[in-house]
């Protein structure tokens, strides 16, 4: 099904450039080719292959198995996700960020259909495009990236870029996808030798030694993605499905959702910060936090106490329905993740 469907794309984009009224589909020769000489299927799977679909269409049946009359992949690119946030850092002012955009843009995707999430990809980090790291902090990044500078650029940055990251990746989809060396903001573009660069290979690489370099910020941005990795297959974030929105707050520009027994905070505001915030949890018990982009152990301020702990209570939401509540720190340009532990152990809860 696969490769009909490949052929058809080919098809179409044939009809779409000749002249010529004829069309002549591909042979099953031209899906062939030789490795050590002998013939092999460019498209023939083997089991445990992962397949991906590069698709914005939406269309119904795209990883929906052959067998049951769909295309057959196992995934699809969550591809109008990096388009959002380009579109945000380009043309929204932080203050007008829609929360209510954001969410319907994470979450826009067909039940049953497994999707990789991603803030940004290859085609950010190469030569002619800007990663996210570059958009938020553009040349600041080659003067001000040690930890004993002092630049709201970069705090702005820093802040904006962990809080995508975490975003994108607990709402998304069922899988993330980062590039390389863009997890802790790598400053500069990739570009291949080609004749534009006189075949220069300056560009052709990724300087892993500013994210093990101690002086400078981009480790901090590095181990809050190691961490978020962690958290997010500890507690099976992913294969969670779909967040449970609990909280749209434009005014304050404040989301929380949970999974499972995580609570996820996000104060998108670049200036609010509320004490004493109240919001409705899933479940009565003790929330503690567990991450948060704030740590200073990530460049953070660590405006809130992460050895607080927040036991729920019994309030009653606008629709007069009682549920349980709890108070917390919410801090501008923060998001915090908390776990529910109910008196039991975090490995507990999580199920290890």
């Amino acid at each position: 099904m696969k490769r009909n469907f490949i052929a058809l794309c080919a098809l179409l984009l044939a009809a779409c450039g000749s002249q010529e009224p004829k069309i002549t589909l591909f042979s099953n020769e031209a899906f062939q080719t030789e490795a050590d000489g002998k013939p092999v299927g460019i498209y023939t799977l083997r089991a445990g292959d992962v397949t991906i679909a590069e698709d914005v269409s939406g269309m119904p049946g795209m990883c929906i198995p052959d067998t049951d009359g769909g295309i057959g992949f196992d995934y699809r690119l969550g591809m109008a996700i990096p388009d959002f946030w380009i579109k945000q850092l380009k043309e929204v002012p932080d203050e007008e960020w829609n929360i209510w955009e954001m969410w319907n843009v994470m979450t826009d995707r067909l039940p049953e259909v497994k999707t990789v999430a991603y803030a940004e990809s290859h085609d950010q980090a190469l030569v002619g495009d800007k990663t996210l790291a570059f958009r938020l902090m553009d040349k600041e990044m080659y003067f001000n990236m040690d930890r004993a500078s002092q630049s709201v650029v970069i705090d702005r940055g820093m802040a904006l870029h962990k809080m995508i990251r975490l975003m994108t990746i607990s709402t998304g989809g069922q899988a993330y996808l980062n590039f390389m060396g863009n997890e802790f903001g790598h400053p500069e573009w990739i570009d291949f030798p080609r004749e534009g660069n006189g075949w220069s290979y300056a560009h052709a690489r990724r300087q892993w030694s500013l994210a093990g370099n101690g002086f400078l910020r981009y480790a901090w941005l590095g181990d809050f993605d190691k961490a978020m990795i962690k958290l997010v297959k500890r507690y099976r974030v992913l294969a969670d499905g779909y967040a449970w929105n609990l909280v749209m707050d434009e005014c304050n520009k404040t989301m929380a959702f949970a999974h499972g027994d995580l609570l996820f905070v996000f104060n998108w505001h670049p200036s609010a910060s509320i004490p004493d915030y109240e919001l409705p949890v899933q479940a009565p018990g003790k929330y503690v936090p567990l991450l948060s982009t704030d740590e200073r152990r990530f460049g953070g301020q660590e405006r809130q106490a992460m050895d607080g702990e927040h036991f729920s209570f019994p309030a009653q939401d606008g629709d007069n329905t009682e549920r349980p509540h709890i108070r917390i720190y919410n801090t501008s340009r923060t998001a915090t993740v908390y776990l529910r532990t109910d008196g039991r152990q975090p490995s507990a809860v999580a199920g290890e």
